[in-house]
């Protein structure tokens, strides 16, 4: 994710609480749809679909701190 923001993104994970919290919780979220995807955890469609929005928008928001710290 964001290949281009690596080393700001190591930096951030070290020093912002806020954006390591986010980072964190996005890469739960990726493989909790991934086990789900491989019906390797009980879930549905729209269950699916949810966390997927929900990634989304952490992702977003990532994004957004990233723009800013990059400033």
């Amino acid at each position: 994710m964001f290949p281009e923001y690596r080393e700001l993104i190591t930096k951030l994970k070290t020093s912002d609480r806020h954006f390591s919290h986010l980072f964190d919780k996005h890469n739960n979220l990726d493989q909790k749809i991934q086990k789900m995807e491989a019906h390797a955890e009980p879930s549905t469609p729209e269950e699916i679909e949810t966390l997927k929005k929900e990634k989304l928008l952490l992702k977003d928001q990532i994004y957004a701190v990233l723009k800013k710290a990059s400033a």
